[in-house]
């Protein structure tokens, strides 16, 4: 499926993700710790690694997240994991696509159940998606499945803010997709932490007058007072 460029988007690749400069390092907090204390250990595999595990696959799919603004901006910061999303109706797809390489779980609310043959359905449509490859090993996905209405892109939180995926992504110079920093960052106002005030600061000097407007307008609908309404 094709999408828009993002015009003067043109980051390098590097080692660990994509070129630019270094921000403050996140650190995990307690609650990451507590998660990874409960669920096991996090190796996400990188956006190249992406690329290759789902080559082939028909399916649109495009990467959220704090990944998605360090590509967008060129700012590199230490991620815990790499987020992508897909369409509800590929989870089927998906599952074939990795399911001779990794096991699929399904995370419902912290409810987990391995996507196997004699249960191939997801536990809910929206459920996240995490792949590991046995029982000892480390996570090395999170995928996020995204409502569609009517075939068009709709928010995980808003419901009352649908587009046409081509209008909520942009696509790299090596075909890698990914969510446009306007929308991450209306997903990242709600919990305003320490990371996403990291992506805010990236992100905001190369966002356009039309894209700062759109997240000012957006923040303000759904989080009236906001403390990023002061600097968007």
């Amino acid at each position: 499926m094709p999408h828009r460029l993002l015009a003067g988007v043109t980051p390098a690749r590097a080692p660990g993700g994509y070129g630019g400069v270094m921000t403050s390092a996140w650190e995990p907090d307690e609650e990451d710790l507590a998660f990874w204390r409960l669920y096991g250990p996090w190796e996400p595999l990188d956006l190249d690694g992406i690329a290759r595990l789902l080559a082939g696959f028909d399916e649109p799919w495009w990467v959220v997240g704090g990944q998605a603004i360090e590509a967008f901006s060129g700012v590199h910061r230490v991620h815990e994991d790499l987020d992508i999303s897909f369409f509800p109706n590929a989870f089927p797809a998906f599952r074939d696509q990795v399911k001779d390489r990794y096991h699929v779980w399904c995370n419902d609310g912290g409810t987990l159940r391995v996507a196997s043959d004699t249960s191939p359905a997801p536990l809910e449509p929206l459920a996240q998606v995490w792949l590991r490859e046995h029982a000892l090993a480390p996570w090395v996905l999170d995928a996020i499945p995204t409502p569609q209405v009517d075939g068009r892109w709709q928010s995980r939180r808003h419901e009352w803010f649908t587009a046409d995926l081509d209008d909520v992504t942009w696509v790299d110079d090596a075909g890698v997709c990914f969510l446009v920093p306007e929308v991450v960052l209306l997903f990242k106002a709600r919990q305003q932490r320490p990371k996403d005030e990291l992506d805010l600061r990236a992100a905001l000097p190369r966002m356009s007058a039309g894209q700062r407007a759109a997240l000012r307008e957006n923040i303000a609908r759904a989080h009236p007072g906001h403390d990023w309404l002061d600097v968007v």
